[in-house]
């Protein structure tokens, strides 16, 4: 399959290219970018043809599927283009930077007929997908909270470069500030592990970099009938002790995912203090975003619940909704409509 870049300005992008132009299936033939600088590396390091827009990259090029790596407004836009063009997308968390470009992205995919993956990049890490498979078979019971915390000191200080920076620091391209750049990771664990919430309650704040122009420090709750889930996000934090930790609460069990240790912990009413579980090597599909994208454009099959559009269009008005709540200081209740899986 061919494959073009729409957008070089999200630094993800450069973790992805390398598993798409070594995949024997795939073959990376052009990109596009308002940045000079980033097509120039793009040409370098991948020898593409490259476009400042997409337009003329569509006129010049034969693609069948596209990732898509812009800031959140713009990406979502430039996807609904792409699949009214016939291509697959494949676009990088959370989908967009606003529920009605969600909406806009699965009424096109729907009605064009093609495939729609979103990118989280937890998905790929093994002790999140075992734990989200022992969850799902009920391996610890109901379900009553998780808690998912997303911290740094902050997208410059971790080293993002400035092209993106100088996009997630603005709240109308990115959508927010860093509620809608790391609460959204809780937020898409809860949807895939507890269903839609039926109200949301948001605080945030500029705590250390007042100079900013959206939130540096935000807390997500959401209620279900007969659970919550929290979802943090810093980009204040300076130690590294407690940051992209999942936890899963059950009635029999709790689920401890410690990715930058390597390692699940179980917890039971028979070892409270929590015993490693052996991690089970994730089939060829599910190591990362490309093989696994395109093994669901050949099959046909649903991709990983993380990466579901449906299930992000739903956290996609979470998002939306806590911000409100943020501002309001009040709850807010959801939509009763049910998502499209």
């Amino acid at each position: 399959m061919n494959f073009g870049v729409i957008g070089l300005s999200h630094d993800h992008v450069w973790d992805v290219l390398p598993e798409l132009v070594e995949n024997e299936n795939a073959e990376l033939v052009a990109a596009t970018s308002l940045q000079t600088p980033l097509l120039n590396r793009a040409k370098k390091e991948y020898d593409v043809n490259v476009y400042t827009d997409s337009q003329e990259m569509a006129a010049s090029e034969q693609l069948d599927a596209v990732l898509v790596y812009g800031n959140n407004r713009s990406g979502a836009e430039e996807a609904v283009k792409s699949l009214d063009r016939g291509w697959h997308v494949l676009i990088e968390k959370p989908l967009a930077a606003d529920l009605e470009g969600a909406n806009a992205l699965l009424q096109t995919a729907d009605s064009a007929g093609k495939r729609l993956m979103v990118n989280w990049p937890i998905t790929w890490w093994p002790q999140v997908q075992q734990a989200i498979t022992m969850a799902q078979a009920g391996e610890i019971g109901e379900i009553w909270q998780i808690r998912y915390r997303a911290a740094h000191q902050g997208p410059r200080e971790m080293g993002a470069s400035e092209h993106f920076c100088d996009w997630l620091y603005d709240p109308n391209r990115n959508g927010g500030g860093a509620l809608l750049d790391y609460c959204c990771y809780g937020a898409v664990l809860s949807r895939v592990l507890m269903g839609r919430p039926h109200s949301v309650t948001a605080v945030s704040g500029q705590l250390l970099k007042t100079n900013l122009d959206a939130e540096d420090n935000a807390v997500l709750l959401m209620q279900y009938p007969k659970g919550i889930s929290i979802a943090e996000a810093s980009w204040t934090q300076v130690d590294k002790m407690t940051n992209y930790r999942t936890v899963i609460y059950g009635s029999k069990g709790t689920l401890l995912a410690e990715p930058e240790k390597g390692r699940l912990l179980l917890a039971t009413e028979k070892c409270p203090e929590g015993e490693e579980v052996g991690i089970v090597d994730p089939e060829e599909h599910l190591l990362g975003p490309v093989s696994h994208f395109l093994h669901g454009i050949k099959s046909e099959q649903s991709f990983h619940p993380l990466c579901r559009a449906g299930y992000c269009r739903d956290v996609q008005e979470v998002l939306e909704l806590s911000m409100e709540s943020a501002s309001t200081g009040k709850r807010v209740r959801l939509s009763q409509l049910e998502s499209i899986d």
